[in-house]
């Protein structure tokens, strides 16, 4: 239908165009929201390649995998490692991730987010320069801890420049590239891992990091870090890369500014922050999805795969299980990324824990019928299989990408640089707290007790999503801020209706 240019008035700042048929006299409202029109392609390529640092996060996460074997037991570097210093080699990295939380919040305030990004190239690069040439435990231990701690970057990097240089509409769907490209580079550690022996797969996973500054080099940086700076014409050039040549940005450039100098004016400590009811909320939030994250009991059932796969496999070893294991997650994590703007936040998360919870408790029989008496469980060994690749779908499409996602919506701009690397530093604690105890836990709780255990706490995750965590799917990061603060929004249609009223009113 043609604009009647003389009788559509633009409405601001609600940006919906009314327009009147002189024929007929009917009104009819086109939804023309601010920052909804441009081409969506230049976003999904800016956050595709913001997502390579999560590609090399995830080949040293997986990179244990495939080489605890070749290390412990072939002696395959020519000194010994144990299976306790392994389990160091492991989990350090977890440590180093979360020593980088904080650096890096503060980094992206002052250096920008594409410069931070582009800067964890470096530890990267140095930590698996030192595991290719290791000539002992200790320089193994040293490349792991700078792998932590350029992988834990970009864990609080991504989702916000992904955040901030989407529009609401796909946010969500950029949101979990993260996840999805950390399960990629699993992947592709557990199937290269089954053909190489560990020196050449780890230079392999060194040259990704190298890829990955080439390609984000050539992205922008994201437009509200250049309102915070105060350099509009950077940030309109940014956007203009981001929605496309022929986009107006200056409707979006004028809700960010006012969004900046409301934040500026409301500039305010680490502790006045964390009195205000939309930063305790939104980190309640965030350490929450953290805490049932890590205790759903994702390691344990990583830790058994291959056990129970083996056990189905009639006791042959299956060189191939953690090949299945990474695909399941990286299948189901695509369709999350398919589906999280559609169905939204809240329901993925509810179905995701709900359903964990059911697979640990099928694990739980399981290993307790084992327990009870082996021979139960030589029919059943399919149960166990079908439980674990059940598990790991559920984990990837919910509570893997989603919680990361979150944290780059949930924290304002003025509160971000502190608030989102506390979420980060707790889920990698979290994360090295659980590597370590698990053994010990498994023997004091027995291995039925432990899934027991995950799925009560998986149980609880599904309640706590239900009662506390908000919706955020379609809504601005100004509107997430004021949903946590308590206020109600007006849905669209109360919006063209309060627009309607405003000028039929008399005078108007």
């Amino acid at each position: 239908m043609s604009e009647n240019t003389e009788t559509t008035p633009l409405i601001r700042p609600a940006d919906y165009r009314i327009q009147h048929n002189e024929a007929d006299m009917s009104t009819i409202v086109v939804n023309n929201v601010s920052g909804e029109s441009g081409r969506k392609l230049p976003q999904f390529i800016a956050g595709l390649a913001a997502s390579g640092g999560a590609l090399a996060a995830g080949t040293f996460l997986g990179w244990t995998n495939p080489t605890e074997a070749p290390l412990t037991k072939e002696n395959e570097y020519g000194f010994p490692v144990s299976t306790e210093t392994f389990s160091w080699i492991g989990s350090i990295s977890n440590l180093g991730a979360a020593l980088m939380c904080f650096p890096i919040g503060y980094m992206m305030k002052i250096i920008g987010r594409k410069w931070s990004m582009l800067s964890m190239v470096l530890p990267l690069v140095l930590g698996w320069l030192l595991i290719i040439f290791a000539e002992n435990v200790a320089m193994l231990l040293v490349g792991r801890l700078f792998l932590g701690i350029g992988g834990g970057a970009f864990c609080v990097a991504a989702p916000t420049y992904t955040a901030e240089i989407a529009q609401p509409s796909i946010r969500g769907t950029l949101g979990t590239f993260f996840q999805l490209m950390v399960t990629v580079g699993i992947l592709f550690v557990y199937a290269v891992g089954t053909g190489v022996n560990v020196q050449v797969l780890s230079i392999i996973c060194g040259v990704i990091p190298l890829v990955f500054g080439s390609i984000f080099f050539f992205m922008p940086e994201s437009p509200y870090y250049y309102i915070e700076k105060g350099q509009y014409s950077e940030a309109s050039k940014s956007l203009k890369w981001l929605r496309g040549s022929h986009y107006d940005e200056n409707a979006e450039m004028e809700d960010m500014k006012e969004e900046d100098s409301k934040l500026k004016a409301e500039a305010i400590t680490m502790l006045d922050a964390f009195r205000q009811k939309a930063t305790i909320r939104a980190l309640v939030i965030s350490l929450g999805l953290m805490f049932f994250q890590q205790l759903s009991g994702i390691n344990a059932v990583i830790f058994y795969n291959a056990a129970i796969f083996k056990s189905a496999n009639g006791d042959e070893d299956m060189t191939s299980a953690s090949v299945i294991v990474g695909g399941i997650q990286v299948v189901a994590t695509l369709v999350a990324a398919i589906v999280v703007d559609k169905v939204g936040r809240r329901i993925l998360l509810m179905v995701s824990d709900f359903m964990m919870a059911v697979s640990t408790i099928l694990l739980a029989v399981y290993f307790q019928l084992k327990q009870d008496d082996p021979s139960k469980v030589d029919d059943l060994s399919w149960l166990a299989v079908l439980a674990v690749c059940m598990f790991i779908a559920m984990f990837s499409i919910g509570f893997g990408p989603v919680p990361w996602l979150m944290i780059g919506e949930l924290f304002a701009n003025n509160v971000k640089a502190f608030a989102s690397p506390i979420a980060g530093v707790f889920n990698w604690l979290l994360a090295f707290l659980v590597t370590k105890i698990f053994t010990n836990l498994t023997d004091a709780m027995g291995e039925a007790g432990v899934f027991w255990l995950f799925s009560g706490l998986s149980l609880l995750g599904t309640v706590f999503v239900y009662v506390i965590v908000p919706e955020t799917k379609g809504k601005s990061l100004n509107e997430i801020q004021r949903v946590l603060a308590g206020e109600q929004l007006e849905t669209s249609k109360q919006k063209i209706e309060s627009q309607i009223d405003d000028i039929s009113a008399p005078g108007t």
